[in-house]
């Protein structure tokens, strides 16, 4: 199969604290420092240019850093990475939203993308009026629209709102029309950022149908996702950015879904700490997540499946607020979620009173629950039916463990047990003769 993607050393520069590039001296500066550099082939690469140098270099940051890609006709290529690896910049240098700094893009045939809730809606048409624009915008006749339009509609579930200005949509009216227009108007090649997760679920559902039928005619289909589970189910081919490069690029997706969920940093480690202070919040600002044994140390390798697991989490409360849920989500090595818990599971009289100041939540992981294996554990909090503080999915501070062993006290059960869980249940036994 040829490559419809040609992505040759990629270079993508943003300024830190500026607006586009500052003072109109400075731009032709930049420009004539550019031109001479294209001039002379010998000319000296800037230091921020070398493999070894930091991302930020002064005021500039470097949000792709000599990217070279292959993307095969009928490829379903997956895009994972951290926020900030730069998976949402290489869509939008394809996608033409923005332009490289440095590097050549070759793209052969038709490409829609749908990066942001809206793309290429005009908010003062209609939404009948926008698909006849994002066609017309693709290159396809009015008559190949006017085949697909009931098709859009009827998928979009807009029905009643499809001869209203797009600027009075919902969010998620907005994006379930625009999916619902680059899936069925048939590109050759079909652009999807993480955008999808503004859906309810039922729409996500029919997304990932869709875009599986699309993989299934042969075209092209690039997934940005922190959806790992959709990752392996739709792609054929998954690549792993880190820091503006590619670490890792396999058609074995399930090995490079791993080593994200897995990653060298976070492999042995049973603490996050908030050092950059992040993911601030007056209600709610982590410090740290640990996860401690009985004696309160922190894990170190691997604990057994019988064994005391706490999970710990130190936060700033500076404003009080009663709809405060703080708890985590437990992930498998293959990234599904096996369960999630919040402080506000239990009975309303067993939840704790918190007070403002330095806190701590902390709660023991079921013993006898889980199988061998290594497992992910993200920090979670909102503030019940309003906001997210920390969203599940997003990148969320997360620690690693491993479990081996103590899965029974059976000589049956010695070794790993078929199933995501392995617990021990008890079981009772009357003879009835």
């Amino acid at each position: 199969m040829s490559a419809v993607i040609s992505i040759e050393n990629l270079w993508k520069e943003y300024r830190l604290g500026v607006i586009g590039h500052g003072t109109l001296t400075h731009d032709l500066q930049s420009w004539f420092a550019r031109v001479r550099k294209k001039e002379d082939p010998n000319a000296k690469i800037s230091p921020a240019l070398t493999a070894e140098k930091s991302r930020v270099d002064g005021d500039r940051f470097w949000a792709l850093q000599d990217v070279n890609l292959q993307v095969k006709d009928g490829e379903v290529l997956g895009i994972i990475g951290k926020n900030g690896a730069g998976k949402s910049t290489m869509l939008k240098i394809l996608s033409r939203v923005t332009a490289p700094s440095r590097g050549c893009i070759k793209v052969k045939g038709r490409l829609a993308s749908l990066l942001e809730v809206g793309t290429g809606f005009h908010p003062e048409l209609t939404g009948r009026e926008n698909i006849f624009l994002n066609g017309a915008m693709l290159g396809m006749s009015k008559n190949e629209v006017k085949r697909k339009l009931e098709q859009i509609i009827t998928f979009s579930g807009v029905e009643q709102h499809i001869d209203t200005p797009v600027k009075r949509y919902s969010s998620g009216m907005y994006v379930r029309l625009a999916f619902s227009v680059s899936a069925h108007l048939e590109p050759e090649i079909l652009v999807v950022d993480e955008v999808l997760a503004v859906g309810d679920a039922d729409f996500q559902k029919r997304c990932l149908g869709k875009l599986g039928e699309v993989a299934s005619e042969g075209r092209t289909v690039l997934i940005v996702s922190h959806r790992m589970n959709s990752i392996e189910m739709l792609c054929s081919r998954a690549i792993l950015l880190d820091k503006g490069r590619i670490t890792r690029d396999s058609n074995d997706v399930h090995s490079v879904v791993n080593e994200y969920m897995f990653d060298k940093d976070n492999d042995s480690s049973s603490v996050w700490l908030n050092r950059d202070n992040s993911y601030f919040h007056l209600n709610f600002q982590p410090l740290k997540l640990s996860l401690t044994g009985e004696d309160g140390l922190p894990i170190s390798g691997s604990v057994k499946n019988n064994s005391t697991v706490i999970v710990n989490i130190d936060a700033v409360i500076t404003e009080k607020d009663i709809a405060l849920q703080v708890g985590y989500a437990l992930y498998n090595e293959d990234g599904n979620l096996l369960y999630s818990s919040f402080f506000t599971d239990q009975d309303q009289t067993s939840w704790p009173s918190i007070t403002t100041g330095l806190s701590r939540f902390f709660s023991e992981i079921p013993k006898r629950l889980l199988n061998e294996g290594k497992y992910k554990l993200e920090l979670l909090s909102a503030l019940y039916h309003r906001e997210w503080i920390i969203k599940p999915g997003k990148n969320c501070p997360s620690v690693v463990f491993e479990i081996k062993g103590g899965l029974s006290d059976s000589v049956y059960w010695t070794e790993r047990r078929q199933g995501e869980v392995a617990p021990v249940i008890k079981w009772n036994y009357e003879s009835l003769s």
